[in-house]
């Protein structure tokens, strides 16, 4: 692990006694990063981070009973009073929205409790170089939703059998072999085929193709072992 050339204060918010545990043993591996304050919940946070300003603080996203609530407000709260403090968010939620709104109100990292915690020391080291980090479960929980959001705008702008034509399409299917199994006209399938590209802004074959893998519309095949 990197040796910090200044001491680094921290502060751990969390109301299960063993996440903080966790995290010391982890940080007490660490040279000049020093947990200076812990906290079960908003109130105590807030009051210890009055008293002696922290670097960063890693705080779960659900800490109820404070005087200054959590989740959210919590994160407002700390960018509007101490911004100089670095928000990293550990925490067990897989709500992508929350995760995204969280982000937008000042929060630098968000890490799974689900994820090693080893990942913790690389969130701290990331947003004292002023970055933002995402734990890989974070990660790719919010490329679920993405991908499931545009899916949902195609839904919204295609009839179904235009979405049912560029599918298949997408998946290697031509027209002529589209129409057999639809039982439709090659006409019929390639009007459809062309408004749907119509809609969605699409000029080429090419163009069709990204669009339906980047959009999580058609899933990539993986090779098996």
């Amino acid at each position: 692990m990197i040796a910090f050339t200044q001491r680094i204060r921290l502060a751990v918010a969390d109301d299960h006694p063993l996440v903080v545990l966790a995290i010391e043993r982890l940080i007490a591996n660490v040279q000049n990063i020093e947990i200076v304050c812990r906290a079960q919940d908003s109130t105590g946070l807030i009051a210890a981070l009055e008293k002696q300003e922290c670097d960063v603080v890693i705080m779960d996203f659900y800490m109820p009973g404070g005087t200054h609530g959590d989740g959210i407000d919590l994160i407002k709260f700390i960018v509007e009073n101490h911004p100089k403090t670095a928000i990293v968010i550990l925490s067990m939620t897989t709500d992508a929205d929350l995760i995204a709104r969280a982000l937008d109100a000042g929060a630098n990292a968000v890490v799974s409790k689900q994820d090693r915690l080893e990942l913790i020391y690389v969130a701290i080291v990331t947003v004292l170089a002023n970055e933002d980090y995402l734990g890989p479960s974070v990660r790719a929980l919010l490329a679920d939703a993405t991908s499931a959001h545009r899916v949902d705008m195609i839904r919204q702008k295609l009839t179904r059998r235009e979405l049912d034509v560029i599918g298949r399409y997408a998946r290697g299917g031509n027209v002529t072999e589209i129409a057999r199994e639809l039982g439709r006209s090659v006409k019929t399938i390639s009007a459809q085929k062309c408004a749907a590209m119509r809609k969605l802004e699409l000029n080429t074959d090419a163009e069709l193709y990204r669009f339906a893998f980047d959009s999580g519309l058609v899933q990539v095949q993986r090779p098996g072992p």
